[in-house]
């Protein structure tokens, strides 16, 4: 059969194909892309041969670990790897991948191929299915949680003042960043503070800014963090730590919206909305006199109390699994989940460090794990420490058990003249079970 009629039939196969199949050359040069890749790009064929395939995908894994380049390196397969490309119209989908190498049957190599499949409808059912569980890039099925999803909406609609209490690493300027994505000031700016990290001298005027001259380094005037959050959202993160001085000063900003920078004699006017947070206990500060009574009210409009991870441990599961796909989407590596074993140890661990702590925890694992899934060796040794606690905890409770038991047998034969059939239905047993017991406990 004539060679050309041979492609011709070979390309009208790929294009029969509902999942999407590109070539590359060597170099990475794209040389075929068929109909499903063109639906689900919104690329024309015309428009990505001879392109890099970096150029037209721009996956998270294109300028690291990107799976073609690898496959036409090393000679290997790699399947089902997930990943997330961007389409010519600027949407961000998920994908599944297959890639091979292409070689001749000289062993000569001319690129490479891969196939790729649009998972954007399994996403979407996922989010249905887990809705529930979700609000933005919060995650939780604790009724807790629940209570505090349900109000959100509610809370990021309005510009009242919000203070979010919880210990470090509970999520607290995740959760004000996803009050201000939904709000109506989702499209300006979102600038967080910590005023725990910054020096008290220089608090000031990082919050209000300066006017040159203001002192001796001053050289030019400098905007303040309220003023680079104008018409968005000022996070006060560990507002708990505000000098006394400088509480005076931003309780005026909360009550007139006005303040002035460092060095001038002008008020400015603010549009700002402002979401604190706070791991120390305010009202105990208020009654000691480290933190201003007048100002707490003012913070505490509407208050949301995160619990600590060790309080949520349904949540364990559904995090864990939630940090894997971000990092098995960031790094590459094919590890598809936890072992039961691993899991069960994360949930003995009570988590000082909360979420941020298991979120680092689950991407040690990614370091260190070389298999499929995460074990118990891929955990750090405080973990596994609790849970060879909790361990011999369970095994001595066993054991206390057993001791039970085997001292009611024996007081039932002791009763019964050692008759096994009349202390089994002392005890409420079959005669058989009894038997078993007797053997087990060598009697």
């Amino acid at each position: 059969m004539d060679t050309k009629l041979d492609l011709r039939y070979f390309r009208l196969v790929l294009d029969v194909v509902d999942q999407g199949i590109f070539t590359v050359d060597p170099g990475g040069r794209i040389t075929s892309f068929n109909k499903a890749a063109e639906i689900i790009t919104c690329y024309g064929e015309s428009e990505v041969m001879g392109r890099e395939c970096a150029s037209v995908f721009r996956t998270d894994l294109c300028d690291t670990v990107c799976p073609l380049r690898r496959s036409i390196a090393s000679g290997a397969r790699i399947q089902n790897r997930q990943v997330r490309i961007h389409t010519k119209d600027g949407r961000l989908i998920p994908i599944s991948i297959s890639t091979a190498p292409l070689q001749a049957p000289s062993g000569e190599l001319l690129g490479g191929v891969e196939v790729f499949s649009d998972l954007s409808h399994l996403e979407d059912l996922k989010r249905r299915l887990d809705g529930q569980y979700q609000f933005e890039d919060i995650i939780s099925r604790t009724p807790e949680m629940q209570q505090i999803f349900h109000i959100l909406p509610l809370v990021a609609e309005s510009n009242s003042t919000i203070l979010i209490c919880g210990a470090s690493g509970t999520g607290k300027e995740l959760l004000a960043k996803a009050i201000h994505n939904h709000g109506p000031r989702r499209r300006k700016p979102f600038v967080p503070v910590n005023c725990a990290a910054i020096p008290e001298t220089l608090l000031e005027s990082e919050l209000f800014g300066y006017r040159k001259g203001a002192f001796t380094d001053a050289k030019r005037d400098k905007l303040g963090r309220v003023a680079q959050a104008e018409e968005g959202t000022l996070f006060l993160d560990e507002v708990g730590d505000l000098p006394i001085p400088l509480q005076v000063k931003f309780l005026r900003f909360l009550q007139d919206r006005t303040y002035q920078p460092l060095g001038s004699t002008q008020s400015l006017k603010a549009d700002v909305r402002v979401i604190g947070a706070s791991n120390r206990d305010l009202e105990k500060m208020v009654r000691e006199g480290t933190f201003r009574e007048d100002l707490y009210f003012r913070l505490n409009v509407l208050q949301i109390a995160l619990p600590p991870l060790h309080t949520r441990q349904a949540d364990v599961p559904l995090l864990a699994n939630h940090f894997i796909q971000r990092f098995r989407q960031a790094t590459g590596k094919a590890i598809e989940g936890i072992s039961a074993e691993a899991l069960a140890a994360l949930m003995d661990y009570e988590f000082p460090g909360n979420i941020r702590e298991l979120e680092n925890i689950i991407e040690r694992a990614f370091i260190l794990c070389e298999g499929r899934e995460i074990s118990i060796p891929d955990l750090p040794p405080q973990v596994i420490a609790v849970s060879r606690q909790a361990d011999r905890r369970n095994a001595r409770k066993e054991q206390g058990l057993d001791d039970l038991e085997m001292e009611a047998i024996r007081a039932a034969l002791d009763r019964h003249g050692g008759n096994r059939t009349r202390a089994a239905r002392d005890l409420g047993i079959h005669r058989t079970t009894m038997i078993r017991r007797l053997k087990r406990y060598c009697f």
